[in-house]
């Protein structure tokens, strides 16, 4: 325990003091009586019961005073984390967020709504990781920088829609190399990209597998995940003259280069086509990456001054509560 404004306890001397002085010289030199006509209860008190109704009143108020005069000087309990090895690495979440990822073959959602939803369940498992995320349609955006605020990131994921880009097409190369370009300069052991995408890549300038080749130069693990069922689907398309109405559009995952893209980096490819799946392989890559990092001692205080407070209230209460009934002074 310690004390966060000490020299409020020098206060605890005078008011000691001053509730003596009243006690001692001045309750003798008081000519009142407890009682209108003294002489039918003399002798009916002891002394010493007497003398501790007469000094009771500036007992509780000194009371009062050392508690609050305690309060002032900030009693705080301690707390201390001491330093140890936690897990901790780089994530950056490179997410295809291409007008195809409207599709709805993901039900009850589309392939954006899964990918949001398990993205979200995934950051929610981690503790000392920083997180990012990269989203990329025709043209890569980098969304949220690497962060240990979850809250933030979470915050950035619920806005995500297809299509955010703005840009037509998907450029997986180039999402690639815009998390290389954020994680390349970490100095996190471990350094991942969980790249996610339901196509082929065929927009932006840098390939795919160049890409990640620069990622492994870095030491950048690439885990791909190629989204969608396998076949055809429906999504939902604006036509000019009869509205929103549902297309069918046939599966397009580049699954060779996908793979090349994950070994290349001595990560791997993995294919879902439902949520569950999905959420299978976020847990898998969840356990795959663990590294071990230094969490310096912290100290935290806790106030205990309100322990000091209340019984410094009850006091008082009391004081004022006998001032007014069994020890009623009448001139």
């Amino acid at each position: 325990m310690r004390l966060e404004e000490p020299l409020w306890l020098l206060a605890c001397l005078p008011a000691a003091a001053a509730a003596w002085a009243a006690w001692a010289w001045l309750e003798p030199r008081r000519a009142a009586w407890s009682f209108p006509d003294g002489s039918a209860l003399r002798g009916a008190v002891p002394v010493w019961g007497a003398r501790l109704a007469r000094s009771l009143p500036y007992l509780l108020k000194a009371g009062v005073l050392l508690l609050c005069a305690g309060a002032l000087a900030r009693p705080q309990a301690v707390r201390r984390q001491s330093a140890g090895l936690t897990e901790g690495i780089d994530i950056l979440l490179v997410t295809d967020t291409s007008t195809s990822m409207r599709a709805l073959d993901f039900a009850p959602s589309d392939r954006m709504d899964a990918a949001k939803q398990t993205a979200r369940r995934f950051v929610g498992a981690r503790t000392a990781d920083r997180i990012g995320l990269v989203v990329f349609g025709g043209a890569p955006l980098l969304a949220c920088p690497l962060t240990l605020d979850y809250e933030a990131l979470l915050d950035v994921l619920d806005g995500l829609e297809a299509g955010m880009t703005g840009a037509e097409g998907t450029a997986i190369g180039d999402g690639i190399a815009t998390g290389v370009s954020h994680l390349k300069s970490g100095r996190a052991p471990s350094k991942v990209i969980i790249l996610l995408t339901d196509g082929r890549s065929n927009a932006g300038v840098i390939d795919p597998v160049t890409a990640a080749k620069a990622a492994a130069s870095y030491g950048i693990k690439i885990y791909a995940i190629g989204t969608g069922k396998k076949g055809q689907s429906t999504i939902p398309v604006d036509d000019p003259m009869r509205g929103r109405v549902l297309a069918t559009i046939t599966d397009d995952i580049d699954e060779d280069t996908l793979t090349l893209v994950a070994a290349s980096t001595g990560g791997r490819y993995f294919r879902a086509t439902s949520v569950k799946e999905l959420a299978q392989i976020y847990a898998e890559i969840d356990g795959m990456e663990k590294a071990p990092t230094q969490r310096p001692q912290t100290v935290s205080y806790r106030d205990l001054y309100p322990w000091l407070l209340v019984p410094a209230l009850l006091l008082l209460s009391t004081e004022l509560f006998l001032a007014r009934t069994v020890l009623l002074r009448i001139p």
